[in-house]
């Protein structure tokens, strides 16, 4: 349903290899759970790269899919995506927000607090820092 492939928005990216209907859930943000306060140190190395990959799972749980995490870790942000998350008895769902066409990257909204200090690259004059 979905495979890894260079991105326009930002190296890697992760596309449709067909239709994906709205509402379908399309893949768990799979990795290694660990503390707020162990995510915030390996956050600082991931952030010096250019990658997000620790996503708050609770006030006290964060997934990093730097470690043991799938291919769901390079789904890129955007400001207007066509996914969003829902997150099921811990785990984090990534589930088609419409109908997603063949080829079509799969994308959506980290809804960081901005202290990332990565520029959005969604399109060319995004001025939104993840």
């Amino acid at each position: 349903m979905i495979e890894r492939r260079r991105s326009r928005i930002h190296g890697w990216g992760v596309f449709a290899t067909g239709p994906i209907p709205k509402n379908r859930r399309v893949i768990d943000y799979a990795g290694e759970k660990i503390s707020n306060q162990e995510s915030l140190k390996r956050e600082q190395r991931y952030i010096r790269k250019g990658h997000i990959w620790c996503f708050k799972l609770t006030s006290r749980t964060v997934i990093d899919a730097g470690v043991g995490g799938n291919i769901a870790r390079y789904i890129n942000h955007s400001c207007r995506p066509n996914c969003y998350i829902h997150i099921v008895d811990g785990t984090i769902w990534i589930r088609a927000a419409r109908t997603i066409r063949r080829g079509e990257e799969l994308t959506y909204n980290y809804n960081t607090d901005g202290e990332g200090l990565i520029r959005c690259r969604c399109h060319p004059r995004c001025q939104v820092l993840l």
